[in-house]
C-alpha cells in the first residue's frame, strides 16, 4: 500500500515544479520581448563614447591676411576600469618616451579627486596632450596591445606671423572654475584666456561632437557604431576678420624694438583699430603646445612685463597733446577765443614756465603751434574764474566741473564698455573730481592757481593710450566718434558718440595741429605731399625718471584717414622719438611704403632700454 504522506509530498513537488517553470517562462518572455534593455546594456559595454573637437574658427586681419589658424595634435587617453589587469606599463612607456615615473605620476594625478575632479575610472581621462604625430607615431602602431588606451585628435593654434601677441591672446587649458561655470567645458579642453581669444571665445569654440565605436569582447576599438548613423558631428567655429592691418601692426611693433611704450592707431570715421601694439612684447607662437606653461611663466617673470598691455592698460598724463582738447573746452566755454592772445616770456614766465623761445604776446594757433605753456595755463584759469576772479565759490566748481564734463565727453577718464576690448584688459584713466581737491585741501583751500598743472595734461590727468587715441578720433571728425573696437564684422554704427563741444571749434584746433608739422614741434616729420596735423608731448614720469615722449596725429589733415598716438616712456622729449615714429606709421598706412628708410632704420635700431628683449621678425 502506498505511504500517503509520501504520495501527497509528489504532487507539492510537481506543483513547486510547474510553478518555477512558469516564473521563469514568464520572466524570458519579459526579458526579450517586452523589456530590451538588456540587450541595451550588454550593447552599451561595447560602446565607447568619444568627444569630438571641432576646429576653433580662424582669424584674418582687415585685408583678408590670415592670422590665426589650427595644426593638429594628438592627446592620449585612458580608461582606468580598463587597464587593471596585464597592462603592460613598460611597453607603453617605450611606445611614448616616457619613464615608468612619469607614468606613475601622471597617473595618481589624474585619480587625485582634489585636482581632477571629473574623474572616473569609467571615462577617458587624458593622461598626455598636445603631441606631434611623431609622438605618438610608435604607439599607433602597437595600439591593440593596450587595452583602454586610446589616440584622439585635436587642434593647436599656430600663427603666421610673429605680432600682435597681446591683441590676438592666447588658448589655454581650462580651470575648474571655468568648467563649474560653463557644462560646455570638461576636464582637458581649451579655451581663449585672453585677448580676442577670450572675447569671442563661444564664436570661435564651436560645438563639439560625438562619435560612437564599437569594441569587441577584448575591449580593442573596432571601428564606429553603425557605420556612424547615431554620431553627432562637431561643428567648427566661426571665423572672425579683425579691423587689424598686421602689416601697419609689424611696422608699429619693429618701430617699438629696443625701447618701452606703444603704438595705437585708428580709423576715425569707423573707430576700427588699425594697430594696437605695445613692447615689450612676445612671438604668440611661444604660448601653444607644452612649451606653454614654462614659457608663460618667463613673461610672468619679466621684469619689463611683456604681459602687460600698456596700449590698453598703461596710464600717462598726456602732457602737451592735452592742449588740443583744453583749446576745444576753453573756446566752447567763451572763456578764449581764436583771437584771445596772452604774455609769454619763456622760462621765465610764471606760475609756469614756457619750454619754448616764441614771440609775445602768443595768439591761440600760435600757442598750439609752439606748445606755449603760459597760454593754455591763461586760459584754463580764465575758464574756471570767468564768474569771479581767485575765488573758491560755487561758480568756480560749476565751471570746473563744466570742465570736466566736456573732457569726459571724448571718452576720457572711463573704460569703453561697448567695445570687444574688455574691460579687465582697460584701465580706467582718471580726470579728478572736485570732492578730490576738497578731500586734499579742503572745501575752500584751492583755486585755479591750486591745480595749474591740469591746464598743460599734467597732475592729477591720467590717460591710456587708446583713450588719447580716441579723443583725436572724435577731434579729427569734428566732435564725435565710434568706440574703438577690433572685430570688423560687428557694426558699431549705433554705438557713435557725441562730445560736448560744438562742430565749429575743431577746425581751429586742427589748424593749429597743421601748424605744428609745417612750423612747429613736429615740423621735421611732415609726410610728401601729404597734410598732417599733429601735436607733441613731453609728459613728467616721477622723480629721477626721464620724461615720457608723446605725440598724437592725423592726415590728411583735410579728411582725416587715419589718427594716430604713440608714447615711448623714459625716453625725454616727444618731437625726437614720438613724432617720428607716428609719422612712419602714417605713411606706411596711407603710401603702402615707407620712403624714409633713413629714419625708418633709425627708429626701429635705436635702442633706449637695452633690457628689452628683441623679438626677431620676417616679414
Amino acid at each position: 500500500m502506498i505511504n500517503d504522506e509520501f504520495y501527497k509530498r509528489r504532487y507539492v513537488l510537481t506543483a513547486i515544479i510547474v510553478v518555477v517553470v512558469i516564473v521563469y517562462i514568464c520572466r524570458l518572455f519579459v526579458l526579450q520581448i517586452v523589456d530590451n534593455t538588456t540587450g541595451s546594456k550588454a550593447e552599451t559595454n561595447a560602446l565607447v563614447k568619444q568627444t569630438v573637437y571641432p576646429p576653433r574658427g580662424l582669424i584674418y586681419d582687415r585685408n583678408g591676411e590670415l592670422l590665426v589658424f589650427n595644426q593638429p595634435i594628438y592627446e592620449v587617453t585612458m580608461i582606468m576600469r580598463e587597464m587593471r589587469s596585464g597592462f603592460d606599463t613598460i611597453g607603453f612607456c617605450n611606445a611614448l618616451s616616457i619613464t615608468p615615473e612619469m607614468f606613475e605620476s601622471r597617473v595618481e594625478e589624474i585619480k587625485n579627486k582634489k585636482k581632477n575632479r571629473g574623474y572616473s575610472q569609467y571615462t577617458p581621462q587624458v593622461f598626455l596632450s598636445q603631441l606631434g604625430k611623431e609622438d605618438i607615431a610608435v604607439l599607433q602602431e602597437s595600439l591593440y596591445k593596450f587595452k583602454g588606451i586610446n589616440i584622439r585628435k585635436r587642434t593647436l593654434r599656430d600663427y603666421a606671423y610673429p605680432a600682435a601677441a597681446q591683441v590676438l591672446g592666447s588658448v589655454g587649458e581650462v580651470s575648474q572654475r571655468d568648467i563649474d561655470k560653463d557644462p560646455y567645458y570638461a576636464v582637458g579642453d581649451y579655451s581663449g584666456r585672453d585677448g580676442i581669444e577670450r572675447t569671442y571665445e563661444e564664436v570661435l569654440r564651436g560645438e563639439k561632437g560625438v562619435e560612437v565605436l564599437m569594441r569587441d569582447a577584448k575591449g580593442v576599438i573596432q571601428g564606429s557604431y553603425k557605420d556612424g548613423e547615431i554620431d553627432e558631428p562637431a561643428r567648427a567655429g566661426e571665423d572672425i576678420t579683425l579691423t587689424l592691418d598686421i602689416k601697419l601692426q609689424m611696422t608699429a611693433e619693429e618701430l617699438l624694438q629696443g625701447k618701452i611704450g606703444s603704438v595705437v592707431a585708428i580709423e576715425p570715421k569707423t573707430g576700427e583699430i588699425l594697430v594696437l601694439a605695445s613692447n615689450p612684447t612676445w612671438d604668440p607662437s611661444i604660448l601653444v603646445g607644452r612649451q606653454r606653461s614654462q614659457n608663460y611663466n618667463m613673461l610672468l617673470n619679466d621684469p619689463t612685463k611683456p604681459l602687460f598691455n600698456r596700449a590698453t592698460y598703461a596710464q600717462y598724463p598726456p602732457g602737451s597733446t592735452f592742449k588740443t582738447l583744453q583749446a576745444l573746452v576753453c573756446l566752447q566755454e567763451k572763456a578764449i577765443s581764436k583771437s584771445t592772445m596772452y604774455p609769454c616770456s619763456g622760462k621765465g614766465t610764471k606760475p609756469i614756465s614756457c619750454t619754448h623761445f616764441h614771440g609775445s604776446p602768443v595768439s591761440l594757433l600760435g600757442a598750439i603751434e609752439q606748445s606755449c605753456n603760459p597760454y593754455f595755463w591763461c586760459a584754463y584759469r580764465d575758464l574756471l574764474e570767468k564768474d569771479g576772479y581767485g575765488m573758491n565759490n560755487e561758480n568756480f566748481k560749476r565751471n570746473f566741473n563744466i570742465w570736466r564734463d566736456d573732457v569726459m565727453s571724448f571718452g576720457l577718464g572711463q573704460k569703453f564698455t561697448d567695445t570687444d576690448i574688455s574691460t579687465s584688459e582697460q584701465s580706467t584713466g582718471n580726470i579728478p573730481k572736485d570732492k578730490y581737491f576738497d578731500k586734499y585741501y579742503g572745501k575752500k583751500g584751492w583755486k585755479a592757481i591750486t591745480i595749474r598743472p591740469l591746464s598743460i595734461g599734467q597732475g592729477e590727468i591720467l590717460v591710456t593710450p587708446l583713450q588719447l587715441c580716441n579723443m583725436v578720433a572724435a577731434i579729427a571728425n569734428d566732435g564725435w566718434y565710434i568706440t574703438p573696437h577690433l572685430n570688423k564684422n560687428d557694426s558699431m554704427k549705433s554705438h557713435i558718440h557725441h562730445t560736448k563741444i560744438d562742430k565749429r571749434w575743431f577746425p581751429i584746433v586742427k589748424e593749429g595741429m597743421g601748424r605744428v608739422m609745417t612750423n612747429g614741434t613736429g615740423r621735421w616729420y611732415q609726410l610728401d605731399s601729404i597734410s598732417s596735423g599733429g601735436k607733441t608731448g613731453t609728459a613728467q614720469a616721477g622723480k629721477g625718471n626721464k620724461d615720457h615722449a608723446l605725440f598724437v596725429g592725423m592726415a590728411p589733415l583735410e579728411d582725416p584717414e587715419i589718427v594716430v598716438m604713440v608714447v615711448v616712456e623714459n625716453s625725454g622729449f616727444g618731437a625726437t622719438w614720438a613724432a617720428p615714429i607716428a609719422s612712419l606709421v602714417m605713411e606706411q598706412y596711407l603710401t603702402g611704403e615707407i620712403k624714409r628708410q633713413d629714419l625708418y632704420n633709425r627708429m626701429a635700431n635705436s635702442v633706449i632700454n637695452p633690457e628689452v628683449k628683441i623679438v626677431k621678425r620676417k616679414r
